[in-house]
């Protein structure tokens, strides 16, 4: 069985903070479309999205620790640090003391699920839109502002700020890290910002040894394969470190699966059974780019619908399209091997980056899968990939990386708290705004595709509410998902629906 990487880095170097005394002033002249936002933040008193930061408690530990991402994909990030155990929570001297190290902090979590994918608006041109996605996402935690439930019009303001911001999410690390931080800074507030994508590749260089030939895979949204970040990042620490050894990095766009697990009906309807029209994967431009003398690789399930063919006979089919997250893995799987394979490299993948939060959700499916391609023989009998694969992959989820660069963060800062509860941690996901006229939504109201990554940014309205986690609006498949293997954050989630005042205002709707 392939073990799931579980090494934790010894030394971590957090960078410090870039506080300032006094709020810059954002060039009212900038090109930027992303300057709109924030001016609306940091200029526009009578705005929904004015933050007055004169007075920002930065410095009191006893705020929460705020985390975003795309959807439900950075609860596996929120997993490792609230599960995180490295550290001695007396002497925070490093050492398992069979504490939880974050058990006294709360959490305030994002989902951004009406805008995702993060990973498509690079490949749609709109990288101006993802930025600007990425500052309403801080906004929100920094600011005190949140809806009860789709229909409420009016917005509550007891939500608390953050002391230090978690991007849980791979394509706005890479594509919107610096940017933040940059607003940040605009903003005059002493707060850290931490993605996990240097996280990620300083997990996958320990499992490789300083001398060794080997291969990383990375395994992310097509946006953050083509920020070349994982790649950089990797090779940076490499040179840091003082790697000898020939390390070849091999990236595939893994399009179809984070959103096949958010439920996307762009890539994934569970009741079709049929082709249909406006299916996107797995790629962007919608081709099923299903290489027909691969099948016998991919080894598709095709029972239940998770396949959709236009014959009654599988082998007949003229259009293919896949409908399910494992036939999802299983397709960019074989395509990264494909790669691997005919650049005839002498090494061999030992170490796979899963460089979307949604893809720990299915550590034990890609297990599963590589285990078949090291056995997968060719009718004449020829392994076709073992000599391009170790035995036992190393699957790095940068999540666990992430737990520790909080931890010490927060104890270098000593803004770690004393006395509160992680059972006063909160969950939220954005939806979409049906009382702006403005929205284009499909008949399940979510945002059709074309508007969702076509619309300008620097257009200052509301297209989303944020309101607290609750069953109408997160499927019960994907709580399932989240009770089965991250039982700790659905407790915490349930609690948040079941004892915080917030929810009591969820009138009728159901709680989890």
């Amino acid at each position: 069985m392939i073990s799931f990487f579980r090494i934790f880095i010894i030394a971590v170097c957090i960078i410090g903070c870039k506080g300032n005394d006094q709020k810059k002033e954002v060039n009212q002249t900038s090109t930027d479309p992303g300057s709109k936002i924030i001016n609306a933040i940091l200029g526009d008193k009578d705005g929904y999205y004015y933050i007055d930061f004169s007075d920002y408690p930065a410095s009191d530990k006893t705020l929460p620790v705020g985390i975003f991402d795309s959807g439900t994909g950075g609860l596996t990030v929120l997993k490792a640090i609230v599960n995180f155990d490295q550290y001695n929570n007396e002497t925070h001297k490093c050492g398992s003391d069979g504490l939880k190290d974050f058990i006294t902090e709360s959490f305030i979590y994002l989902g951004d699920l009406a805008n995702m994918p993060y990973g498509n608006y690079p490949a749609e041109g709109n990288l101006d839109l993802l930025k600007e996605h990425i500052i309403k996402d801080a906004q929100f935690l920094l600011d005190h502002k949140y809806y009860s439930h789709a229909k409420d019009t009016l917005a509550n303001t007891d939500k608390q700020p953050v002391k230090v911001i978690v991007i849980g999410c791979n394509t706005a690390t890479a594509y919107g890290k610096q940017y933040l931080e940059d607003f940040i800074s605009m903003a005059g507030i002493d707060l850290e910002v931490i993605g996990v994508i240097d996280a990620g590749a300083e997990g996958a260089l320990a499992t490789i040894n300083q001398d060794e030939d080997a291969v990383i895979g990375v395994l992310a949204t097509s946006a953050t394969v083509d920020s070349k970040g994982y790649f950089h990042a990797i090779m940076d620490i490499k040179d840091k470190q003082r790697y000898t050894g020939n390390i070849e990095v091999f990236s595939q766009g893994g399009v179809g699966i984070a959103e096949a697990v958010d439920e996307d009906a762009n890539y994934i309807i569970k009741n079709a059974s049929a082709p249909r029209a406006g299916y996107k994967g797995p790629d962007l431009s919608g081709d099923p780019t299903i290489v027909r003398t691969l099948m016998a690789a991919y080894n598709f399930d095709f029972t239940d619908e998770k396949m959709l063919c236009d014959a009654e006979i599988f082998n007949e089919c003229s259009v293919m399209q896949i409908n399910d997250a494992e036939n999802y893995l299983r397709f960019h799987l074989v395509a990264l091997m494909e790669q691997i394979r005919k650049s005839n490299t002498k090494s061999r993948l030992k170490t796979l980056i899963l460089g979307c939060t949604h893809y720990p959700y299915l550590a034990d499916e890609i297990e599963r899968i590589f285990e078949e391609l090291y056995d997968f023989k060719t009718d004449d009998g020829k392994l076709v990939y073992r000599e391009f694969m170790a035995r036992n992959i190393e699957l790095v989820d940068p999540g666990l990386n992430t737990a520790k660069a909080l931890y010490d963060y927060l104890h270098q800062k000593s803004l770690i708290n004393p006395e509160g509860s992680i059972k006063a941690s909160e969950f939220y996901i954005s939806v979409t705004n049906q009382d702006n006229p403005n929205v284009i939504t499909d008949s399940n109201s979510r945002f059709i595709y074309e508007y969702k990554y076509g619309r300008t940014s620097g257009e200052i309205q509301e297209y989303v509410k944020i309101v607290p986690f609750s069953r109408q609006n997160i499927s019960c498949d994907v709580l399932s998902r989240i009770q089965k293997q991250m039982p700790y954050v659905y407790m915490l989630i349930q609690n948040f629906n079941e004892n915080c005042s917030k929810t009591d205002r969820l009138k009728e709707l159901d709680k989890i």
